[in-house]
Order: structure tokens, then sequence, then C-alpha cells
């Protein structure tokens, strides 16, 4: 009898059935268990975080529905501003004439060119900071932990907003377009520059290889080895933040700075919303044209096919107006 239940015995264990391969698979059944249910804990005790901190921040700000029902009649009879009514061959529609007859008394095309130029000019005055500090904050150029030098002044201007600077740059020559044209080019050395960096930590160490072999000289190593290989990228990078200066342009008008977001500010203060909906939509035509240009360009020069058609850009124009202001 033992000798068939030592044979038996030892048939389970030469085939994995045995006690050794039981308790293995029970611990890891149990442990399998406990990962799960720390995980469910943690996922519900920031859940509860999550709400905590989101009831917090609603009464910071004041926020209730009962300030949104308090308001909306105000808000519905502002609305009623913004889309005149009117009729066409009796069919009511949107009075389209009284947004005209804005745009040519104010003269918002210039106002539109005023932005533009704004938001070019402060792109082309930043370039050169921003490919400077790009190129000495990638560990590539200078040595860790001197490159943190540059990524920290670049840090240090994208911590601080375009229209911060603004009201850093007013005793230089108050509040104007070329104040604001000053504070969009320091904003763009922050953050070009950084895309930069980002840009040279990903290039190929052959051609930089090949560059050292020849005894070239640490600039020439960079001009030649590095930035020949990121010429393409930080062209269409440059790009992608023009479209995002054409932006803070307009809110660089809203503290007085000029351009369209000027003439936006005033017909707020005097309560004209059928004027300020006028000057929204030469706004809208503005960064929207930008936009496709630059994107077609860049895709262009990537060789691919990025490009974003008008819906698009104009579904997507609302939230990159809002990060535009902040970036």
């Amino acid at each position: 009898m033992s000798t068939d239940d030592d044979s038996e015995g030892g048939l389970l264990e030469r085939f994995g059935f045995g006690a050794s391969s039981v308790e293995p698979a029970e611990d890891q059944l149990y442990a399998l268990k406990r990962s799960r249910t720390a995980r469910r804990l943690l996922a519900a005790v920031g859940l509860i975080v999550f709400f905590f901190l989101f009831q917090r921040a609603l009464s910071v700000v004041g926020f209730t529905i009962g300030e949104i029902i308090r308001y909306w009649p105000e808000f519905t009879s502002a609305l009623g501003d913004f889309f005149p009514p009117g009729e066409y061959y009796g069919v009511p529609f949107i009075d389209v004439g009284a947004y005209w007859e804005f745009i040519q008394e104010r003269n918002l095309f210039q106002e539109a060119i005023v932005t533009l130029a704004m938001g070019f000019a402060g792109t082309v005055l930043g370039f050169p900071g921003a490919l400077i500090l790009g190129v000495l904050g990638s560990e590539r150029v200078t040595p860790f932990p001197f490159n943190f030098i540059f990524r920290g002044m670049m840090s240090t201007i994208r911590a601080i907003p375009a229209l911060v600077w603004a009201l850093i740059y007013i005793p230089l020559g108050g509040v104007t377009p070329f104040t604001a044209t000053l504070a969009i080019g320091t904003d763009t050395m922050g953050n070009l520059g950084r895309l930069f960096t980002d840009e040279l930590e990903e290039i190929e160490d052959g051609p930089i290889e090949g560059i050292e072999s020849t005894g070239a000289d640490k600039p020439q190593t960079v001009i030649f080895g590095m930035l020949s290989q990121v010429f393409t990228p930080f062209i269409a990078w440059t790009l992608y933040i023009f479209e995002i200066n054409t932006r803070i342009a307009v809110t660089m008008g809203l503290i007085g700075g000029g351009g369209l977001g000027y003439v936006l500010l005033n017909e707020r203060g005097l309560f004209h919303y059928t004027n300020m909906m006028a000057t929204i939509l030469v706004i809208l035509v503005l960064v929207i044209s930008v936009e496709m240009i630059s994107q077609r360009t860049r895709s262009y020069l990537r060789g691919g096919n990025e490009g974003k058609g008008f819906l698009t850009l104009l579904k997507e124009f609302p939230q990159r107006m809002a990060e535009s202001v902040w970036k």
C-alpha cells in the first residue's frame, strides 16, 4: 500500500501536481486579491480627495448654480446684443450689416495688422535668445549640471505669463504695442528655447561623431553635427510659437497693448456687445488664417499630412485662445 502511495505521489509531483506547486499557486492568488483590493481602495481614496478638492475650488471662486440662475436674464439679454436680430428677404436672421458697419467704422482690419505685427515681431525678436538658450540648455552642448543654469532661465521665463511680462515692461514705454511686442519676445525665448532643447536631446549620435572625427571644434560640431539635424523641426516649432504669439497679441490689447484686443476692451467698457462680436469675428478670421498657413507650412516641411481643416480649427479656437493667455 505504501508503495502505491509513494508511486502515486511521485507521479503527481512528476506532472506538477504536488503540494510544492499548489502552495505557491495559492500564495500568488492571495497576493493578486490583495493587490486588487489595494488598488480599489486607492482608487476610492483618490476619488474622495478629488471631489473634496473640486468642492473646495468651487467654494474659493464662489461658483454656485444660484449665481448662474440670478444672472441668467442679463446673460440672455447680452446675447441679443451679441447677435442682433434682422431680416433678409423676410426671413429672420442675424443682422450681419451691424457687424460690417462697425468693422468699417473702427477700421478693424488695420487693427488686425497691428495685432499680427506684434505676434510676428515678438516671435522674430525672441528667436535668437531662444536659439542660444535652447542650445546651451542641452546636455550634449553644456555638461551637466551647468546646462541647468540655462534650463532654469528658460523655466523662469516660462513661469511668468506674457501678460505679466508686459506689466513688468510698462516703465520702458507705457502700455503700448511696443511693450506688448517686447513681452511676447521674452515669452518666446522661454517657450521656444525649451522646445529647441528637447529637440536636440533626440538627435542621432552618428553625424556628431562624424564631424568630431574630422577634427572640428565645439562650435563647428554644434552647427554642422547637431543643428543641421534639427533645422526643419526648429522652423516648424517656430511657426507653432508664432501661432500662439498671435493669440497672445490679442490678449495684450486687453491690458491696453493695442490692436484688436484694445478695441475689444473699449467696447466691453461701453457695453457695446454688437461691436464686441464684430471684433471677435475679425479676431477669429485673423487667428485661424495664421494657423492654417502655419500648419500647412509645417506639414509641408515635415513631409506629413497634419494640416487641419477650417471647421476643426474653428471648433478648437476657444480652448487654444484660453491656453495661449497663460502659456
